[in-house]
């Protein structure tokens, strides 16, 4: 600190500020971490740019730590859209927070050579840029965790979304073939897609073959009557095929009424019927 308390850091960014600039370049393109895969020299130059920049206005403007205060909301703003940008890009959260933490080399040597004759100051000084950064790389890693998370919640109701096709098997006669395990989230992207196609097409039949559903108790029970209930709110009603022997012993002894339920025992059996249902006969030629 300064003879009046104040931090000598802006002063020192502000007087080596391109040479910092040139420094830091340097150690982060020369570094056996850098992606050159993910991010271009050019981007990387002015992401260091525009954060040394903010760096030295907020805290010649502010508190030298507090990064929650006003005059840090633009270096939290560079800082948040660089994370985003590389969780995007698929760095890691140590890789986009060494991005801040790699200042530390430059900013610290530029410190003692300015600092040399005033060794409290120095340590002061020091001390209040390491603190600094620390904030600063680990807010980093809290976007960039935050980022990674809302991409994985998208990917995986992308693939929800893809893993419960409705398919249209004839004019009238929609299938949901369903493979896996059937938890609350997937059966209410089914019901969903499942009551859009329905308004879409004004198909009377629906067929949800479970074939490929690995068990069933009394949750997936509930769930496909609750897709049935849906659908026949909608003015279709629903065949459940692919009733496997184990299936079927599963679901008495669950004590799970399907008696208002149409079923069948394959998918074949279950399209036989649909057709019939719409008025059309299967003739061998």
């Amino acid at each position: 600190m300064g003879d009046n308390g104040q931090s000598r850091l802006s002063e020192i960014i502000e007087r080596h500020e391109a040479d910092l600039l040139a420094r830091w370049l340097e150690d982060q393109l020369a570094a056996s971490t850098l992606r050159r895969d993910l991010i271009k020299d050019a981007e990387l130059r002015e992401q260091s740019r525009q954060f040394l920049t903010g760096l030295r206005e907020a805290v010649q403007n502010g508190s030298s730590t507090d990064i929650n205060a006003p005059v840090w909301a633009n270096v939290r703003d560079l800082l948040t859209s660089i994370s985003n940008s590389r969780a995007r890009q698929g760095f890691s959260p140590s890789e986009t927070a060494t991005f801040v933490f790699s200042l530390k080399q430059p900013l610290f040597a530029q410190l003692r050579q300015d600092l040399a004759d005033d060794p409290r100051t120095l340590v002061e000084e020091t001390w209040t840029a390491s603190t600094l950064l620390d904030r600063l790389g680990l807010f980093t890693t809290q976007v960039h965790q935050k980022s990674r998370e809302e991409i994985i919640v998208r990917q995986q109701q992308e693939l929800l979304e893809l893993s419960t096709p409705v398919v249209r098997l004839w004019e009238g006669i929609l299938a949901v073939p369903l493979i896996g395990t059937l938890d609350s989230a997937r059966t209410q992207v089914i019901m969903e897609s499942l009551l859009t196609q329905i308004m879409e097409t004004g198909a009377p039949i629906t067929i949800i073959d479970i074939t490929g559903v690995p068990a069933v108790d009394t949750l997936v029970a509930q769930h496909l009557l609750k897709t049935v209930a849906a659908a026949r709110l909608m003015g279709a009603d629903c065949i459940i095929s692919g009733i496997r022997p184990q299936i079927a012993q599963t679901i008495v002894h669950l004590g799970v009424d399907l008696t208002d339920v149409i079923t069948k025992a394959t998918l074949a059996d279950a399209f036989a019927l649909a057709l019939q249902r719409v008025g059309l006969t299967i003739v061998r030629s």
